[in-house]
């Protein structure tokens, strides 16, 4: 395993000899990966499905039910948000509740983050925040390097389409992504980061190999390396993002991430590194 380390900042090359040489494909997961708008939102998430579990008085302690629902919702980042509800509602009909549907504890979901996120949003559509505030550090710069050396660029998201087409605009990053930015959809069938890549195999000369996937979550460095190709897991302790979350470092790890990186304020050497 090599390590490049420099104070707090950290590039760690998990397969040595890893290379994305022959990458002509880069997808990118957009909320904590680029974005950092939605930032706490495992804040959010999390104890409003604890409290709901909790009242179901099934004599489960808060920090076990917490445990389960961290779970669940941690493997299931990066894909849409509805599956974190419906896994959630199965839990509620498991402990002998009766469960809404998947879609009406999302917007209770969604209601409870936009009260978090809301003034980010509106500084940003006020022109009151520079995008640069939002951003994991190095984001426009690996973004701007690839770019240069010729990748064709992918956003795709587990949240709603039409979210990440505005918050990608608010932080000027869609101009970078020529493949398009993609976002959930009602439709389940019409998108997914599977999907996406399925696409990009069978609609382009593009083979799995030549793909490099970007992300905090498990299902993105999943996908990408099902196909073959090389992750980068962007395991970053927000807000900061100076250093590595170590949980979610393990994680990323046992999904089959080549890289692990807190940032991308190493973008110069880990473009080296992904290129070599």
């Amino acid at each position: 395993m090599g390590i490049l380390v420099t104070q707090q900042n950290m590039i760690e090359q998990i397969r040595p000899g890893t290379s994305a040489s022959g990458a002509r494909v880069a997808i990118f997961d957009f909320d904590g990966t680029i974005s950092l708008i939605r930032s706490g939102w495992v804040d959010v998430m999390v104890p409003m499905m604890v409290e709901i579990l909790a009242d179901l008085k099934t004599g489960e302690s808060e920090a076990s039910l917490r445990e389960v629902v961290h779970e669940f919702v941690w493997r299931l980042t990066g894909k849409e948000t509805i599956y974190q509800m419906m896994e959630f509602a199965d839990n509620v009909r498991s402990r002998g509740g009766t469960a809404k549907q998947p879609s009406e504890y999302k917007k209770m979901y969604l209601d409870l983050l936009w009260v978090k996120i809301r003034g980010r949003v509106e500084e940003l559509r006020q022109g009151n925040a520079s995008p640069e505030q939002y951003l994991v550090p190095g984001a426009r710069q690996l973004l701007e390097g690839l770019k240069n050396q010729g990748l064709k660029m992918y956003l795709a998201s587990g949240t709603d389409h039409a979210n990440v087409v505005e918050e990608s605009g608010l932080l000027d990053v869609s101009r970078y992504f020529d493949g398009g930015v993609f976002g959930a959809q009602d439709d389940l069938t019409s998108f997914s980061k599977k999907l996406l890549i399925q696409r990009i195999i069978s609609g382009t000369d593009v083979a799995g190999h030549q793909i490099v996937g970007f992300g905090d979550g498990y299902v993105e460095i999943e996908e990408v390396k099902l196909v073959g190709g090389i992750a980068v897991g962007v395991a970053t302790k927000e807000p900061a993002c100076a250093e590595v979350d170590d949980w979610k470092r393990d994680r990323l790890v046992g999904v089959g991430a080549d890289f692990i990186v807190p940032n991308f304020e190493r973008h110069a050497e880990l473009t080296g590194l992904l290129f070599a």
